[in-house]
This record gives structure tokens, C-alpha cells and sequence, in this order.
């Protein structure tokens, strides 16, 4: 499993919403564990499981290396989230936020939008991601995209020797809310867009809304110069690095490494520049960040466009050290980390 010092785990069970529900808290020495809530069709508890720990992990990091205040946690309910998904059940999931005291803050992620969050935070005030109409920052997806896109063109620049993304060729890969704002920044930009999802219906619509191509084959193999993952995680294993022809990986899913150590190190002995997920997909949690913080939009895009920099500066610290760019995004957000640990403990 991937327990890694995880400082709680709570199982929420409801049999009258049919609410079965993970919370993770992972680490909170910077402040308190804050990340979505994912609704998905797991095949078991097991699953779930092994989902949440590994996403609240990954936000323990997230936010240490943007610079924020706040821990590491993530939550996870299980079911279909297009059938199974109810008012009721997200007031009880709310109220089981509730009982964290703070601890634990959650926002939207997959399964999830706004209206959902709005629902939540009529029986606890520890949720992010509301409507603005009710003082929210809003669906924080657009700037979740516009994040990945500094990153990617960061990417470029270490890469190529220039950010500029017109004629290069793009795959996609899942085009929710973070992919479809994605393919639009792309397209803006001249860059050749291909996409991918298991969703014939939502391929075609935004194929047509931004003249992208609708890419069938095996995504691995694509002749691309960039691989964007925007689905779920683990897509580059075992099964798929050997076989991936771009030359950055630069995408917006969570854990896009199935195992960080082993997959970051081939992808640096490949050449494939690989721009750290957690580092670059941060701009969603720098958006509901300015709830608790009270910065303006201004402040959120000030920030998300500084992923460029901070994405830069991780390919270049990797170079230099000879390590994965992974490992170096890491290492930086655990000094932050052990840093505040020891003013803490003084």
C-alpha cells in the first residue's frame, strides 16, 4: 500500500445516503491538510484506499512547493458519481468534514464541481472551491489549466530552447474541465492539438470547439513532442515508459508516475523531461487557497504563472545534481516542510 506516515485515515460509512467515503491526512506542519474530494467508481475498498493515500500525499507536496500554508489531505468517495451522487449524501459527507475540526478542508476534484461544494458548506465552513456568487473563488479548473500550460511551456524552454508552443505538436490526454481549458491555451498558442478520452461524445465536441485531433491509437506511442496526462494517475509504468516517443511530459493528472523513484529515473535516463506534476498542476489549489488567505484573482494568476519559474529553476537543480526532476521537486518541498518543523519545535 502506500502508507508513507500518513498522520490520520478515517472511514465514513452512511447506510441511509449510502455514503461510503476515505479521508486522508497525510501531513499537516505547514498548516491544515487541504485537497478535493474525488467521487469514483472504485472496483473496491482496497482501491480507494490506496487512491487517497497516495493523492494526500501528493498534496502535502503540492503545497509545500508553491509556497502555501497548508498540509497535505484529500478525500475519496466511492460510487458513480453521474447515479449515485445526492444532496443528502454530500451534506453527510460535510457533516464527516465537520467532525475533523478543521483538520481536514476539502475542495472539488474528479466527480465534483462547484454546486457540490456549495452543498458542503451548508454544514461546515471547512470547504474551498465555492460558487462566487456565495464568496467563493469559483471552479478552480481554468487555473489548474493555466498552471500545467506554464509549466509545459517552461518545459519547452529547457527542452527546445524556447517556450513558444506554436507548431508543436500536442496530445492531450482526458478532456474534462482541466484538459478542454488546456486544449484551449494550446490552440491559442498554434500548437498542433491532439486528444484522447474514453468519452466518444466529449471527444468530437471539443475536437470541433478548438480544431483539435482526435488521436486513437495507443497514446504512448504518439509521435508528439508533449504528453499531457489529464486523467486519472499511474498512466507512465511499467507497461507504458518504454514506450513513450515524446520528449516532455507535462500534464495535469495526480501520480502520474506509478512509482515515483523507478519511473523518474528512467524518464531522466530516457531524456524525456518530465515537469513534476504536483509542481505544475498546483494553480486549482492556488485558486481556493485565496478563500482562507483573502487574495484577489490578480494575486491567484500571479502565483499560477509562477509555476513557470519554479518549474525552470526543478529541471535545472535536476541537471545539475543528476537526479530525476521528480526526486528534485521533492527535495525542495520536504526541506520546506522539515524547515518549519524545526521553528515548530523551538
Amino acid at each position: 500500500m502506500s502508507f508513507n506516515d500518513h498522520e490520520q485515515v478515517v472511514f465514513c460509512n452512511d447506510k441511509d445516503t449510502g455514503l461510503r467515503a476515505i479521508i486522508g491526512i497525510h501531513n499537516t506542519v505547514l498548516g491544515p491538510a487541504l485537497g478535493g474530494t474525488r467521487m469514483w467508481n472504485y472496483n473496491s475498498e482496497w482501491e480507494a484506499l490506496n487512491d487517497v493515500l497516495r493523492l494526500s500525499r501528493g498534496m502535502t507536496y503540492k503545497s509545500a512547493i508553491t509556497g502555501l500554508n497548508l498540509g497535505g489531505g484529500k478525500a475519496v468517495l466511492i460510487g458513480d458519481a453521474k447515479t449515485q451522487k445526492t444532496p443528502e449524501l454530500m451534506r453527510r459527507f460535510g457533516e464527516f468534514v465537520h467532525s475533523l475540526s478543521g483538520k481536514y478542508i476539502t475542495a472539488e476534484d474528479v466527480g465534483m464541481d462547484t454546486e457540490d461544494m456549495d452543498i458542503v458548506r451548508e454544514v461546515t465552513p471547512y470547504v474551498t472551491g465555492i460558487s462566487e456568487s456565495k464568496g467563493g473563488a469559483g471552479n478552480p479548473s481554468p487555473i489548474t489549466a493555466y498552471g500545467v500550460f506554464m509549466g509545459m511551456k517552461a518545459a519547452a524552454e529547457y527542452k527546445y530552447g524556447s517556450d513558444d508552443l506554436d507548431g508543436r505538436k500536442v496530445l492531450v490526454q482526458g478532456i474534462g474541465h482541466v484538459g478542454e481549458s488546456l486544449v484551449e491555451h494550446l490552440s491559442n498558442e498554434g500548437a498542433k492539438v491532439y486528444i484522447a478520452d474514453i468519452n466518444p461524445a466529449r471527444l468530437e465536441e471539443v475536437a470541433r470547439k478548438y480544431s483539435a485531433q482526435i488521436y486513437t491509437e495507443d497514446v504512448y506511442e504518439a509521435d508528439v513532442d508533449i504528453y499531457a496526462p489529464c486523467a486519472l494517475g499511474a498512466t507512465i509504468n511499467d507497461d507504458t515508459i518504454y514506450r513513450i516517443k515524446a520528449s516532455i511530459i507535462a500534464g495535469a493528472a495526480n501520480n502520474q508516475l506509478a512509482d515515483d523513484k523507478v519511473h523518474g529515473q528512467i524518464l531522466q535516463e530516457k531524456g524525456i523531461v518530465y515537469a513534476p506534476d504536483f509542481l505544475i498542476n498546483a494553480g486549482g489549489i492556488i485558486n481556493v487557497y485565496a478563500e482562507l488567505e483573502g487574495y484577489d484573482r490578480t494575486e491567484i494568476m500571479r502565483r499560477t504563472e509562477n509555476i513557470y519559474n519554479t518549474t525552470l529553476e526543478i529541471l535545472k537543480t535536476a541537471e545539475a545534481r543528476k537526479i530525476s526532476t521528480h526526486f528534485a521537486a521533492l527535495q525542495i518541498a520536504q526541506q520546506r516542510i522539515d524547515n518549519r518543523k524545526r521553528e515548530n519545535s523551538n
